[in-house]
């Protein structure tokens, strides 16, 4: 009998052991698979395209209030006055983000450069008719001159109007931001299609407003990163949205003249305290590009004769890096 308790006892023992063992090793796994998390951060710096445009303020906030230095992503900067500009830098291999729409990423694509969509971004387009032009309603454009960059996102919103209200118009392409913006106050075109903050400094200054993007449902503008980077370094670019994320926080919430002075240095208008301090909307927090939305810019850009082929929806986008 002595010897059973015996037993008994070592074997309680040893079990008590074997547990303690496990614990550790578990525990050990769970830190080693949080360091080899940790580790995945490159530490090299994500290089990213922006314009002057209101898409671009949660991404600059993010480096100006240390939110990527939070997160331990480096992130770099490049401000750019027009959409051309931007995307030459891509094709040099000079950028690995930038702000752009789903047109360019299919563009880029059919041209041989892998762009993926990852997210959408904050964006308010408006059409806008000149000061003295007359023109008050959408009708009245019918036949007048539209101001815009041909074969991106401002073409896709100014047909789907067009198409809307029964109209045609002639394209102006004006390339620069500041120059197209001039040629509108000075009469020197009809009209112009332009994001914020430029749109409300525009109607501050006369322009009329006929459209805007919102109240038609459209919805094209997205963060596109290349595809190695997505391969490469999915856990900087996750690291770079909770950022994006926390500046859209601090933007809801802090008063606009703590960071409009900011913007100056990356091309914003002087105009821009004002827009801000007068919007009433808040910002959203990085989202997906709906298949709806991808597939109807999607068509448009073949019927364009832009691209030659089909590309899905999987194919181009991945919103794996969206933490919920």
């Amino acid at each position: 009998m002595k010897k059973l308790v015996k037993l008994a006892v070592v074997v309680f023992f040893l079990w008590i052991v074997l547990f303690a063992l496990a614990a550790c090793s578990n525990s050990n796994e769970s830190s080693q698979s949080a360091q080899t998390s940790e580790s995945k951060l490159t530490n090299e710096p994500l290089r990213f395209g922006t314009l002057p445009a209101e898409s671009a303020i949660p991404i600059i906030l993010a480096k100006e209030n240390g939110y990527f230095d939070d997160e331990n992503v480096s992130v770099e900067i490049t401000p750019f006055n027009a959409p051309n500009d931007r995307n030459a830098a891509a094709q040099s291999g000079e950028l690995d983000g930038m702000i752009g729409d789903v047109m360019t990423a299919l563009s880029f694509k059919e041209g041989g450069i892998d762009l993926t969509i990852t997210s959408d971004i904050n964006e308010e387009f408006k059409l806008l008719s000149s000061p003295d032009s007359g023109i008050t309603d959408i009708k009245q454009l019918d036949g007048k001159d539209v101001s815009l960059v041909p074969k991106l996102l401002l073409e896709y919103i100014m047909d789907e109007i067009a198409v809307k209200n029964n109209i045609t118009y002639e394209v102006v392409s004006i390339p620069s931001i500041p120059a197209r913006y001039e040629a509108l106050l000075e009469n020197q075109i009809d009209s112009v299609i332009f994001t914020e903050p430029q749109a409300t400094a525009l109607k501050m200054n006369g322009a009329h407003v006929l459209a805007s993007s919102t109240e038609y449902g459209i919805k094209g503008g997205t963060i596109l990163f290349s595809d190695d980077t997505v391969a490469e370094r999915s856990t900087d670019i996750t690291a770079f949205y909770r950022a994006y994320n926390k500046a859209v926080d601090y933007m809801n919430t802090a008063d606009p003249t703590e960071y409009s002075s900011i913007l100056k240095d990356y091309n914003f208008p002087e105009t821009m305290g004002d827009y801000l301090t007068n919007k009433e909307e808040d910002y959203n927090k990085a989202a997906i590009v709906t298949k709806e939305q991808y597939d109807s810019i999607e068509k448009w850009t073949k019927d364009k004769e832009m691209i030659s082929k089909e590309y899905t929806y999987k194919e181009l986008t991945d919103f794996s890096m969206l933490e919920e």
